[in-house]
């Protein structure tokens, strides 16, 4: 039986101050945190049985927002990973869950904008030592790189060259036969002090093991940043949002693909989508970009925004013009005078901010 491995661990620095109190993995895209999309895709080809990495810091939040699996028919165990080491060190972490089963790691910031039914099949078909998902880009260098022959075996992985030998960057998705145990086994720590998952997979190349490769064809976003995360909200609030408007309209105008629950309210506003409003939101008197995403609970008077995410909770009143903004839970965003100017934010939970 094939397991998964979900890593939701780290500790988020890249994403300060918002993962001062949340992990990285459940900041919201169009108000789904990002780590359900990630069990959805794994849940999707039939995997069940799904170990997830945590963090001492922000185990306890995962814990919560996932439960047990049973939401998604799924069963879920919580392995802790006590420092960010490596994400080989993850699966020596998760041998025990593990055990002798082929299985999927996945990292949980991760977002692609497809299935992964054509890799997993590859996978099950051909049952390779590993198999590794690539995607073209522009700057390899930033990246693990992989060199392929033309039939998709792996010749060689790098660690973000300064002489890339191809521009196909691993994305956070690979399939390991049980004998990447005894890889990992075999290597020493690297320069930064963690055991490098592109070692292991070498390992096995080095003992001339069957390595596969998969090339992404869509989309593919790491949301560890700020910019990061508000393109992939923008790109799946693009293609995947549909119009669904239950909530009380007075007065407003509703364009274009808008979500809008049955218990939110917009008065003497616009809404131009897409655009995803949760549960228990007013807005008042404002205007609503398109590729935002607004909590549950918040809310918005005299003001303009666009191209923003706002976690549960938050309010923005008299801002003349908010764009590019990732605005943490329950923080005030308050203008006091009419003087126009555009911000851009990124503010964690619990903060009040004011415009004099």
């Amino acid at each position: 039986m094939i397991k998964a491995l979900v890593l939701s661990g780290g500790k988020g620095t890249r994403l300060r101050p918002i993962t001062h109190t949340g992990a990285k993995q459940l900041v919201p895209i169009a108000n789904k945190p990002i780590l359900f999309y990630v069990l959805e895709n794994i849940i999707n080809l039939g995997i069940k049985d799904i170990g997830v990495i945590i963090a001492p810091e922000t185990g306890e939040a995962v814990k919560q927002a996932l439960g047990n699996g049973e939401r998604w028919k799924a069963n879920i165990t919580y392995i802790l990973q006590p420092e960010p080491a490596g994400l080989a060190h993850a699966v020596k972490m998760a041998q025990d869950f593990l055990q002798d089963s082929p299985f999927l790691m996945y990292l949980g910031d991760n977002l692609i904008g497809t299935n992964l039914r054509h890799f997993y099949e590859q996978f099950l078909t051909y049952k390779p030592d590993a198999q590794i998902l690539l995607k073209p880009v522009r700057n390899p260098q930033h990246f693990g790189v992989a060199e392929i022959d033309e039939q998709g075996q792996v010749k060689r992985l790098i660690e973000k060259p300064k002489e890339p030998p191809s521009n196909l960057a691993l994305v956070g998705v690979y399939m390991f036969s049980p004998k990447i145990h005894e890889a990992i086994a075999e290597i020493k720590p690297s320069w930064r002090g963690e055991l490098e998952i592109t070692d292991a997979i070498q390992r096995l190349l080095d003992w001339k093991c069957a390595v596969l490769s998969d090339i992404l064809d869509e989309w593919w976003l790491d949301t560890g940043k700020k910019d990061d995360l508000l393109e992939a909200n923008t790109i799946v609030l693009d293609e995947w949002i549909k119009r669904n408007v239950q909530g009380e309209v007075i007065n407003s105008n509703i364009s274009g693909r808008v979500v809008l629950p049955a218990h939110s309210k917009v008065i003497n506003s616009q809404i131009r989508g897409p655009v995803v409003i949760g549960e228990g939101v007013v807005i008042e008197n404002s205007f609503i970009g398109p590729f935002t995403s607004i909590g549950h609970n918040s809310r918005i008077l005299n003001s303009s925004l666009e191209h923003c995410v706002l976690l549960d909770g938050v309010e923005i009143i008299n801002i003349e013009r908010l764009e590019d903004g990732l605005i943490g839970r329950n923080t005030k965003v308050i203008k006091n005078s009419s003087l126009p100017k555009a911000l851009k934010l990124m503010v964690g939970d619990d903060s009040i901010i004011e415009i004099p």
